[in-house]
């Protein structure tokens, strides 16, 4: 009998240990899957385009086609550094300073010569970029972020009423602050008190003035909304004052005559000269 009674000990040892077993290796299943669904959500989250290696890489291999790839990496795990596709000109055929496995980020630092490109790098050819203060009601509430579509109207005084009118329509935003790259997560609020937008010499000076005479506002727009705003019967450019000065060189030069500065008429230059008058000749010397 007591044979049995420690034969039935271990069995229940047994049984014990292997329940405790199960469910350890029930936790850790659980636990597993709580990390990959947690990795999962955020890799399908906000992602960006980077260039990586796709072929291990020694110091020297100059970039191609064949030996870099692009991956989409999630925002939150992106290195500030990274060399992005539409930069892939600048890079293709430089040698890399550090070797670099399969799959590994290509950074600008770890280029031969190369650093990363400036903010006017991104201005186009004949445009320019143009830094306009805002406001919270002009920020969105700090739901502005570059690469958004904003059209700019402005408030002026005409004759003791207050009108508004498109100043600029379809603009992009470059920067908020001096943050030029959108990396903030989905509805957070960032604080700026300035927008960097890409204007051309003409719209700039439009800008400015406007900015001085009355008060410009941002609204957002969709980017594929491309319908213009209508403006109605008056003229911006003209109120603003900046088609005076653009006329200004090409009114024509007074001609001083009459006693008035006035415009000479057609016919006066088509006239014939007046006849000479006689002039006594210098009186000879004698002796």
């Amino acid at each position: 009998m007591l044979r049995n009674f420690r034969l039935n000990k271990t069995w229940v040892i047994l049984g014990v240990a292997g329940v405790i077993g199960v469910l350890a290796a029930l936790g850790a299943r659980n636990y597993l899957s709580t990390q990959i669904e947690a990795i999962e959500a955020r890799s399908k989250g906000k992602t960006v385009n980077v260039l990586v290696a796709k072929q291990e890489l020694k110091r020297g291999d100059k970039l191609d086609t064949e030996r870099v790839a692009v991956r989409a990496i999630p925002i939150d795990f992106a290195h500030s550094g990274a060399i992005l596709p539409d930069a892939f000109s600048r890079v293709e055929g430089q040698p890399v300073a550090y070797p670099l496995r399969p799959g590994e980020m290509i950074l600008w630092s770890l280029m031969e010569g190369k650093r990363a490109p400036t903010f006017s790098a991104r201005v186009e050819v004949g445009h320019r970029a143009m830094t306009v203060p805002v406001d919270e009601i002009n920020s969105i509430s700090g739901m502005l972020e570059p690469g958004d579509v904003i059209d700019l109207l402005v408030t002026l005084d005409q004759k003791g009423k207050k009108v508004t009118l498109p100043l600029m329509q379809n603009v992009q935003v470059m920067a908020t602050g001096q943050r030029a790259v959108d990396g903030a997560k989905d509805g957070e609020r960032k604080s700026f008190s300035t927008v960097t937008i890409d204007a051309t010499p003409a719209q700039a000076e439009n800008v400015i003035v406007a900015r001085d005479a009355g008060r410009v506002t941002a609204l957002l727009r969709n980017p594929d909304d491309k319908r213009r705003l209508k403006s109605g019967d008056t003229d911006m450019v003209a109120l603003l004052g900046t088609a005076d000065r653009a006329n200004s060189a090409e009114q024509p030069i007074p001609v001083l005559y009459g006693g008035s500065a006035r415009i000479a008429p057609d016919m006066l230059s088509m006239a014939p000269p007046p006849r000479a008058r006689n002039t006594l000749a210098p009186a000879a010397t004698g002796n």
